[in-house]
């Protein structure tokens, strides 16, 4: 029995360690999930009825009633053992294969936004740089229908793994569309009522956009099966000037629950964060989450880490900070101990939780541009408030769109070496302006007023 074991063990880490693709294929892969289902419980069966037997063949006939009771109990504990663990496996297995059948697209999923991607080869050959939409929707209490406050683009170099996070403010109007797109039509110079004059118009705010564009012009994309995010994708990337590819979209509400499934989350928190409040309607923070370096959150404090605006100076700006912040944290909690360790929560927090239309069959490449991520840098682009959107009224999205492509792409430093004259002067050096922050030093530690 211990020889087979060790030899299960022993073949399960030589595949591990020589076809570690092969193992994330599997894992990603429903069909397969249900055959290592139905081979564990078959190992497990084989293994209770060759230790029963062998106890049988093997025990003595002449000990005594006690001896065969121990016996009998040993051979007992060791079969529960076996049961205990396969039922455990055949658990995370089952988590696995159900939170890939809920939340990835299979071949038969609707999108006009997702790119045809060559299945079997290199996918980020064809994609060096892959743009995701980032949602975060809530439907909450006093509201009609779902809003997208939540609003970035991570914009990832598919080679290194650098991101780049790009935040929209929720009350943006005037959202472009593609000149190719059938809502550019509708709306030729963005999302708004013209007749409303330059006023502030919340049913036509970016956060208002996932429900009220497919409302009023349903079907005219085409063929969706979450027509709100697909919608945001052509907008948001004609805003940024990007090719938004994916997009992630998670419930706000429910957030909490993929974050306890984390074990919490470890942020610095450099001002007092509302917990609740209304500004519009009075009513105050039932409490605050007060400032201090290293803070450990629980998925309630997690949210409104990220959520809460009550009274703070800039809200809108210093939430979409914190927001990239909870991003990262979670990237840095998110380690495979830990992740394997809670697996079961997490799998089932997430198929309830997130929505994508990342297809099934390129996982394993999104496993691997993953580890990328994860031990690269993550930056922050800032869109300039003050010159691109002192108000969300009128953005200046061409002067976004310049800024997004100087990040991503910068120009190299020019040199620019003076004509020798008598007094002798410094040479100089031109560079593009850039909007970026490392988000290790965004997110550090420094007391203060938000900015």
């Amino acid at each position: 029995m211990t020889a087979i074991s060790v030899a299960a063990y022993g073949a399960a880490a030589y595949v591990v360690l020589h076809d570690r693709d092969a193992v994330i294929s599997w894992a990603l892969e429903p069909t397969v999930l249900l055959w290592m289902i139905a081979g564990l419980a078959a190992i497990a069966l084989a293994a209770v009825v060759v230790l029963v037997t062998s106890y049988k063949m093997l025990r003595p006939l002449t000990v005594g009633p006690g001896a065969r009771l121990l016996g009998s109990v040993v051979v007992g504990l060791v079969c529960f053992a076996l049961a205990v663990s396969t039922a455990t496996g055949a658990q995370t297995l089952v988590a696995q294969r159900s939170l890939v059948n809920k939340v990835f697209a299979d071949g038969q999923s609707k999108s006009v936004t997702r790119p045809s991607i060559s299945a079997g080869k290199d996918i980020w050959k064809q994609l060096p740089r892959l743009n995701v939409l980032l949602l975060g929707a809530d439907d909450g209490e006093g509201r009609d229908g779902t809003r997208t406050d939540t609003v970035m683009v991570a914009s990832i170099d598919t080679r290194t793994g650098n991101t780049a996070l790009i935040s929209l403010t929720r009350n943006f109007m005037r959202m472009p569309f593609p000149a190719d797109s059938p809502l550019h039509e509708v709306y030729p110079t963005g999302f708004w009522d013209p007749k409303a004059g330059d006023t502030e118009q919340p049913e036509f705010y970016l956060d208002a956009m996932y429900r009220n564009v497919p409302k009023l012009n349903h079907g005219l994309i085409g063929p969706s099966d979450n027509e709100g995010a697909d919608v945001l994708k052509l907008s948001v990337g004609e805003a940024l000037g990007l090719k938004i590819h994916y997009y992630v979209q998670v419930d706000l509400a429910g957030f909490a629950q993929l974050v306890e499934a984390l074990g919490g989350i470890v942020v610095n928190i450099n001002y007092r964060v509302p917990v609740g409040g209304n500004d519009d309607k009075g009513i105050p923070p039932s409490r605050y989450l007060e400032p201090g370096p290293n803070r450990e959150l629980d998925g309630t404090d997690a949210l409104w880490f990220a959520r809460g605006r009550y009274k703070v100076p800039t809200a809108d700006l210093a939430r979409q900070a914190r927001q990239r912040c909870t991003v990262k944290a979670i990237v840095d909690r998110a380690t495979p101990q830990n992740v394997l360790t809670n697996y079961q929560s997490i799998a089932k927090a997430g198929e309830k939780l997130i929505r994508t239309d990342i297809p099934a069959k390129i996982l394993p490449e999104f496993v691997t541009l993953g580890e990328r991520v994860k031990t690269a840098k993550i930056t922050n682009v800032d869109l300039d408030k003050k010159k691109n959107y002192p108000n969300g009224r009128n953005p200046n999205y061409a002067g976004m769109r310049e800024i997004v492509r100087q990040a991503l792409n910068p120009v190299p430093a020019t040199r620019t070496t003076p004509k020798p004259s008598t007094s002798a002067k410094p040479r100089t050096t031109t560079k593009p302006t850039t909007s970026s922050g490392d988000l290790t030093s965004a997110c550090a530690y420094n007391p203060g007023l938000p900015r």
